[in-house]
């Protein structure tokens, strides 16, 4: 019999919905304090899930999430690549 395999849950800084890892879209802060969408997910580093959702990325950016997250001031071209993240992976 072969056993299923667990899947990873990782909690959405926005929505705070335990989801399986290939739900959220991991956000990475490095040791030289860059700021990155992390298409790996494996990426080293100061990590942070966000859902691939455009309503939920709207919100990260509202309520400054992955700034608290992060601990560090995260730029606008990552909420853009978030969104390309999103429709490249719904298409």
């Amino acid at each position: 019999m072969a056993r299923s395999k667990k899947q990873p849950l990782r909690k959405c800084v926005v929505t705070q919905e335990m989801k399986p890892k290939k739900e959220l879209i991991r956000v990475v802060r490095n040791k030289d304090g860059e700021v990155f969408v992390d298409q790996t997910g494996k990426q080293n580093g100061r990590g942070a899930y966000v859902s691939k959702n455009l309503d939920v990325i709207k919100q990260a950016e509202q309520k400054q999430s992955l700034n608290r997250h992060l601990n560090t001031k995260v730029d606008m071209s990552v909420y853009e690549d978030l969104r390309k993240a999103i429709e490249e992976s719904s298409s």
